[in-house]
């Protein structure tokens, strides 16, 4: 009887392990997995098929269930989610690396210097630079045009400011575009002195230069989407949030995704312009997959750094200045019960408290009655303390750490002591919302994810400056920074049961990285790269 007993569980034991496996694609191993679910779990192991997590788990659970075309052993890494920037400038990141690039420059003449070897190399037709910004500057004035004007008498010279609201331009510019000393904006500034353009150019003025100009033929447009893409995979970016593109852009996208010459996963919010908002709006929501349009992009302002930010009282350092709203109050909230009667989002760019209680006025009124729309503000950076309860109704603060601590050298100087209370408050916004999206606004700052998580924590820029951290109260906890760059960014797309975390059922997209950002020193966070991304399961860089 024992003979018969000890034969059958021997029996069990090798049909057990003899029992056939699910196949699956990919089965990733020996990783230190942050899964960003409910719970927060964590996990050793997973397994892909058709381009989603099937399971996820222990080594021993997966392997135990399904045999893999490919086994991915990655030592011990860290394994998340693929970041998602829930607020950044994709295809403009791209165009950029077609044109001059300004970043970091000390001074005008050494923008002048790169200018004249651009054009020694390229011979373009127009001169485009961008990323421009006179507080970096010695005495942090806005220049003129002279020098331009000596240097390139018959050549266009555009010039773009960090923040993508003001233009330095030449007078060959000015005259195409028509801008003389009585040129007249309502949404903007045309700076004058002696009565006289100087060239410089905020916000409403820059759409008479932009009509003029010639736009990017196809072969650059796809050449710029293609670049986009190189980099931010590089950083672990698998979802991009572009605020802001037309129609044309759009459907180039569409394209190359469908002929699998682009696999970046793109949130596209589409620009406030009349022809296109009716053409998107009239055909309702639209998800690939790989594409998903179902946001307005809408200027409320302009930028605090070029003092085009509407704000309730005047500018600290400019008595009498209040800033201008881009788009007046009126049409804001016409296109918001506009939009409240389709199924899309509104994602308004506010920075000023002006401007911020103007949008969020104008979402609850258009709004009332309705639930989970998910109406966005992007930036939310200067906010009065009485108005900060408008986000517990259900708007999404969609905001990018690292502006805090780029601004935060002269931030006080434009606003005064008592409105920086309500100035990037990102730790107060979550506690208002629940849930808080961020994103870098890249071009205008860096395209690094880390450096995004690390501002968001620290409150530091990367000289480690200051040494508590800037209004540190306003700091987030990293499992908040993560969420807010995973699964809270994608609920901000309408995104969050296809990804934001490593969940079965959910599209595989993942990151490997050198660096466990929930652990290391902080200061460490900045110097982590990524060691693979993958998107749908598949590798991408």
């Amino acid at each position: 009887m024992k003979k018969a007993l000890f034969s059958l569980a021997a029996l069990v034991l090798v049909l057990s392990s003899c029992k056939k496996k699910e196949p699956v694609d990919v089965v990733v191993i020996n990783a230190n997995v942050y899964t960003v679910n409910d719970n927060f779990d964590k996990a050793t192991s997973f397994a892909i098929k058709d381009g989603r997590f099937v399971a996820v788990g222990s080594m021993a659970d997966i392997s135990d269930k399904y045999s893999a075309r490919e086994i991915i052993d990655v030592n011990g890494k860290t394994v998340f989610p693929g970041f998602i920037d829930a607020h950044c400038h994709f295809y403009g990141l791209g165009l950029n690396q077609q044109h001059a690039d300004l970043r970091g420059t000390g001074s005008f003449e050494e923008i002048v210097e790169r200018i004249v070897t651009f054009n020694r190399q390229r011979q373009p037709e127009v001169i485009f630079g961008r990323g421009w910004d006179q507080n970096d500057w010695e005495g942090r004035d806005f220049p003129d045009n002279h020098i331009l004007d000596s240097l390139f008498p018959d050549i266009p010279v555009v010039l773009e400011r960090i923040d993508g609201h003001a233009y330095m331009v030449n007078s060959k510019v000015l005259r195409m575009a028509g801008i003389d000393g009585k040129t007249t904006s309502e949404n903007g500034q045309i700076v004058l002195r002696n009565e006289k353009p100087t060239g410089i150019l905020i916000d409403g003025p820059m759409r008479l230069v932009d009509s003029v100009l010639p736009p990017p033929g196809r072969k650059i447009q796809v050449q710029a989407l293609q670049d986009a893409e190189k980099i931010c995979f590089s950083y672990g970016l698998t979802t991009v949030s572009d605020a802001g593109l037309g129609r044309e852009v759009i459907e180039l996208i569409d394209s190359l995704q469908r002929m699998e010459a682009l696999d970046m996963r793109i949130y596209a919010m589409v620009s406030n312009n009349y022809k296109d908002v009716v053409y998107f709006l009239s055909r309702g929501v639209k998800n690939t997959g790989k594409l998903h349009v179902g946001s307005v992009k809408v200027y409320a302002d302009g930028a605090l750094g070029s003092r085009g930010a509407a704000l309730k009282a005047p500018y600290t350092d400019d008595p009498g200045h209040h800033g201008a709203m881009v788009t007046p109050v009126k049409d804001i909230e016409a296109l918001a019960i506009k939009i409240a009667s389709s199924g899309f989002q509104m994602n308004t760019h506010a920075i000023g408290d002006s401007a911020n209680i103007a949008v969020l006025r104008a979402y609850d009124k258009a709004l009332k009655g309705k639930k989970d729309r998910r109406w966005r503000i992007e930036h939310a950076q200067i906010i009065s303390p009485e108005d900060l309860d408008y986000f517990g109704k259900g708007i999404i603060p969609s905001v990018q750490p690292t502006h805090a601590t780029s601004d935060m050298y002269w931030a006080q100087d434009r606003l005064g002591k008592e409105r920086m209370k309500g100035a990037y408050a990102y730790k107060t916004l979550l506690d208002k919302a629940g849930v808080i999206a961020l994103g870098t606004d890249f071009p205008v700052e860096e395209v690094n994810p880390f450096y995004t998580f690390y501002a968001a924590v620290s409150r530091k820029d990367l000289k480690g400056y200051p040494e508590g951290g800037f209004q540190p109260e306003d700091g987030l906890s990293r499992e908040e920074a993560l969420k807010g760059m995973t699964v809270w960014a994608a609920y901000a797309n309408f995104e969050e049961n296809e990804k934001g975390s490593i969940e079965k059922g959910k599209l595989a997209d993942f990151i490997i990285v050198d660096k466990n950002i929930m652990e290391i020193p902080l200061q460490n966070i900045p110097e982590t790269k990524v060691e693979g991304t993958f998107v749908g399961g598949k590798k991408v860089y």
